[in-house]
């Protein structure tokens, strides 16, 4: 057995890729003309697909712990991209929505980040991609998440 090195460490690559990732996604909103960061775009996309959902369950559907979603909801909120109300169901509870200037953003975006995709995976092809995305998502949901 030969001795792992950093281009074969599933953990370096990944960190190597979520900077490419991270990079490439930049790049995407700098052409835009917004300041975005991937887990404001998350919490976004995920607050289009289901508004009204509460900060805990918008956590888990993006992979973030409640304080860092609290902290990401108050900037978007700043930035008039949400709105935070508290539930009627349970008063701990801040339910979080896209506003009208956050729904218009994340329509404009949206197919832009979904554009960018093949650039986070360079080299590879759709068939290639289709099966590292699902390859990963099979990982995670082994670890549990």
């Amino acid at each position: 057995m030969t001795d792992p090195t950093l281009r074969t460490m599933p953990g370096h690559l990944i960190r190597r890729l979520h900077q490419l990732s991270t990079q490439v996604f930049a790049a995407a909103m700098a052409q835009a003309g917004e300041d975005l960061t991937p887990v404001q775009f998350a919490m976004m996309d995920a607050l289009a697909a289901e508004p009204g959902l509460d900060q805990a369950s918008l956590a888990r559907a993006i992979g973030k712990d409640r304080a860092t979603v609290g902290a990401v909801a108050e900037r978007l909120a700043k930035k008039g991209l949400i709105a935070r109300t508290a539930s009627a169901h349970d008063r701990r509870a801040i339910e979080l929505e896209l506003t009208g200037a956050g729904r218009d953003l994340h329509a404009r975006l949206a197919p832009r980040v979904a554009a960018i995709q093949a650039d986070i995976l360079p080299g590879l092809s759709e068939a290639e991609r289709a099966t590292f995305v699902a390859l990963v998502a099979r990982a995670l949901a082994a670890a549990g998440d």
